[in-house]
This record gives C-alpha cells, structure tokens and sequence, in this order.
C-alpha cells in the first residue's frame, strides 16, 4: 500500500472540506477513515481501497450540491489518476462511493464487495450514538429545520427522492434514518459497536420527549 497515497489525499480532502457543515467536514471523514480500519482488521480486505474510500467518500456529498451524484465520482477520479492510482483500485473506490449512502440502498447490488461493506458500517456509525446525536442537530440548525412538532409524524419508508427532498424535523430523522441503522450494519464488528450507540440514541429520545412534556 502507498503512504504518499493515503498522505496526500488526506491532505486533499482536508483542503477540499475546509470549511464544510461541521457533520460533514474533515472530521467526519477522520472518524470514518479510523472506524474503516478499525473494522478492517478483523476482515481479509484491500485496505488500500478501504482507506481511500473512506477518506473520499464525502468529497462532495450531493446535498450540499444541488443533489448532484456524479461529482464525487468525478473529482475522486481526477485526482487519483493525478495521482497515478492503479485503474483497479480507482475503479473499486469509485464504486464504493457510488453506493455507500443510506438513501441509494434499494439501488445497491445483492453482494457487496467487502471493502464496501466496510466504509459503509463505518459511515453509518458515524450517524449513530453521541456523535450522530450531535451532526443531526448541525444539520437541522444549518437547513433551519424544527427540532420537533408532536404534531408532525416521521415519514417511514421513502423513497429516494422523497428522502433526498425532505427538509423534516430532527428528531422525526431518528426514525426516518437513524434508528434504522443498526440492522443494516454488514460486519460482525460494527453490529457490536452498532448496539450500544443505538441504544444510547433510544436514551436521549427517552430523556428529550420528558423534557419536552416538561415532566
């Protein structure tokens, strides 16, 4: 595996998410990068493929972007060809990039190649527990979203556009998403990491509705 490789995106990735919404920035993409090798030494993996994809998989994340999908895959391409990256592993982690999100599941081939599996356990386990808890209150104060209406109901089992269009509330997003998530972890490791952060999330919805109801 090439260090300089891995070195350089990472400095890439941190110059291209300079001043990126905070549950998106190079932070996420650190806490990802380690939880996919963290996951990775318990599988037989291209940890090459592993470790770029991970530092690129938000490179250009389509909801910052006018719900563009290819421009990810395209600036990843163009800079690990300027990298001079084997064509194999360009093509792998463009894959990988292509598929990973939560919204493009009912899109995804039946087998995942492990690497994919991988980042994605990862990616999702950022969205989940105290951190996950954190970067969807961000999200929701950055679009000005409610935090919450008892009067409006989570909308389960959308479709893609309806999930790529929604503007809902924060807390209807834990079960829109984040409480979902659990059962879709692909990995042994991150369905053991995956249990205690869901379960954490089901604490603070516990705590915020007594608040709420000023009990």
């Amino acid at each position: 595996m090439s260090q300089n490789l891995i070195q350089n995106t990472i400095s890439f990735v941190k110059e291209k998410l300079e001043g990126a919404e905070a549950g998106h920035d190079w932070f996420h993409i650190e806490r990802v990068w380690k939880l996919s090798k963290k996951i990775a030494e318990l599988e037989t993996c291209d940890l090459e493929v592993v470790e770029l994809s991970a530092l690129l998989h938000d490179i250009a994340d389509p909801k910052f972007h006018g719900g563009d999908e290819t421009l990810a895959l395209k600036i990843s391409q163009e800079f690990l060809e300027s990298e001079n990256a084997e064509p194999q592993i360009i093509e792998q982690v463009l894959f990988i990039i292509k598929n990973i999100s939560f919204k493009n599941r009912g899109e995804m081939p039946a087998i995942l190649p492990v690497e994919l599996q991988i980042v994605q356990d990862a990616d999702r386990l950022d969205a989940i527990g105290a951190i996950g808890i954190a970067r969807t209150f961000n999200f929701g104060g950055f679009k000005n979203n409610l935090m919450y209406d008892p009067e409006i109901s989570p909308k389960l089992n959308q479709t893609k556009n309806e999930y790529k269009k929604s503007n809902g509330m924060t807390i209807n997003h834990f079960y829109e998403k984040l409480l979902l998530l659990k059962d879709l972890m692909n990995t042994k490791e991150a369905k053991k990491i995956a249990e205690q952060r869901h379960q954490f999330m089901l604490e603070f919805l516990d705590q915020f509705y007594k608040e709420w109801k000023v009990e």
